[in-house]
């Protein structure tokens, strides 16, 4: 599960098998976790996180998609 970031509490990460899916990142705070698709900052899956958070996770997730992509492009040799 390499991690990509922590910021504000949450922790940006991919799980090492995800690698057959589109490119990435799961997001976790205090038992809650979102997974967001690095394309087109779609939120694929949200267990818990208010609108409020989603748009904070989702507005992260843009600064730093080429890092996280290249990230996910590095490790799983895309």
């Amino acid at each position: 599960m390499p991690t990509l970031l922590r910021w504000k509490g949450y922790r940006f990460f991919f799980y090492s098998a995800d690698g057959w899916e589109p490119p990435h990142v799961h997001v976790v705070k205090d038992g809650r976790e979102a997974k967001i698709w690095l394309r087109d900052l779609n939120v694929a899956v949200n267990l818990g996180f208010s609108a409020r958070d989603l748009n904070e996770i989702v507005g992260a997730t843009r600064e730093n998609r080429d890092a996280f992509v290249e990230a996910w492009n590095d490790y799983f040799g895309a």
